[in-house]
């Protein structure tokens, strides 16, 4: 089994900084799973102990049904049956890429001719059949990637980690290598757990997204769900860019309290509450009468993406039109979502 689990898991660094705060996390087998979340949320810190480069100050870290980490006991990374690719993409130049790949089966003892054999095989399945001679200064950077990628799995890992793996790659060519990283994992059956800072590439790779904040698993689902009923205020503006309104529910009604927003949210408790008002829900319109006002256009290939200031609050919004900074429109709200402040609940208004 290639599983993942995590139980409760504290990481507190010196000084008293907190990285990890009591995280429950399970991975299925064969999973591919995306970690997301702001600067300092925690993801690379729940990446490294996993990988056993940072041992836990709490709780246990399983790979399969092995411990790998609980209290006092901690398995080397070498132990722990794992593949890494890194942001950077870490080819020695000093090696031509046969040899680069090959590495960790030099440590590991294994024959000489079984090794060929591997390095072959995997060059092969990351589309750079026959490079085995090649030296890392004539290749291109995507080419350099596959290498790293070839070495992390030439070793038939149990479970796959990449931390920004493909961030320093420019498009087209990181599109290209999110889809052909996909099929090649699903076709090995790996266990992948993807740290990037990219929310698009997340939802389009991931079977599951981890959102983190703070070191805490604010909500982890699958990227539909995540989209269409975030747990709180915060997923919905770090994934949707929504728009947050501070405000109030009361008797089945929001309403925001520096704007003139209003919205039915039927079921909703009394009390404080944020809306959450996503780029898609805003309406935008050509109205020389209207009370808002372009502040940024942005060219789509559908339209328009944009940022318009209404009644004193800048929103994100989408449009199939076009728009100049400066145009004077009509803005209207097809949906929002309250959170009452401090409950997991949400309602659509």
């Amino acid at each position: 089994m290639s599983s993942v689990t995590l139980e409760n898991v504290f990481v507190r660094f010196r000084g008293g900084a907190v990285g990890l705060d009591a995280v429950d996390l399970a991975v299925a087998d064969g999973e591919f799973l995306a970690l997301v979340g702001p600067s300092g949320s925690g993801k690379t810190t729940l990446l490294r102990s996993i990988a056993g480069f940072m041992a836990p100050t709490s709780g246990r870290v399983l790979i399969g049904d092995r411990v790998v980490a609980e209290g006092a006991r901690v398995d080397p990374p070498e132990a722990r049956g794992l593949g890494m690719v890194f942001q950077q993409h870490a080819v020695w130049p000093h090696w031509n890429a046969g040899r680069n790949v090959e590495y960790p089966l030099r440590r590991a003892g294994v024959p000489r001719a079984e090794r060929r054999r591997r390095v072959a095989e995997t060059l092969e399945l990351v589309g750079l059949a026959g490079y085995e001679d090649r030296n890392p200064a004539t290749l291109s950077g995507g080419q350099r990637q596959r290498i790293a990628l070839a070495r992390a799995l030439v070793s038939r890992p149990r479970v796959l980690l990449l931390d920004e793996a493909l961030s320093a790659l420019d498009e087209p060519l990181r599109d290209r290598l999110r889809l052909e990283l996909r099929t090649l994992t699903r076709q090995l059956g790996l266990t992948v757990i993807h740290v990037t800072h990219d929310r698009a590439e997340a939802l389009a790779l991931a079977d599951r997204v981890a959102v983190l904040e703070a070191g805490r698993v604010r909500q982890i689902d699958t990227p539909a769900r995540l989209l269409e009923d975030p747990v709180d205020a915060f997923v919905a503006r770090f994934l949707s860019d929504a728009t947050l309104l501070d405000g109030a529910v009361t008797a089945g009604r929001f309403r925001a309290t520096d704007h003139a927003l209003e919205a039915a949210c039927d079921g909703a408790p009394d009390g404080p509450a944020q809306a959450a008002i996503v780029p898609d829900a805003v309406r935008v319109r050509h109205d020389i009468a209207g009370d808002a006002r372009v502040r940024s256009a942005l060219f789509a290939p559908t339209g328009s993406d944009l940022i318009v200031e209404w009644r004193g609050v800048p929103m994100r919004a989408r449009s199939a039109e076009r728009f100049q900074v400066g145009d004077t429109v009509a803005v209207s709200i097809d949906a929002a979502r309250v959170f009452p402040v401090g409950r997991r609940a949400a309602v659509v208004a």
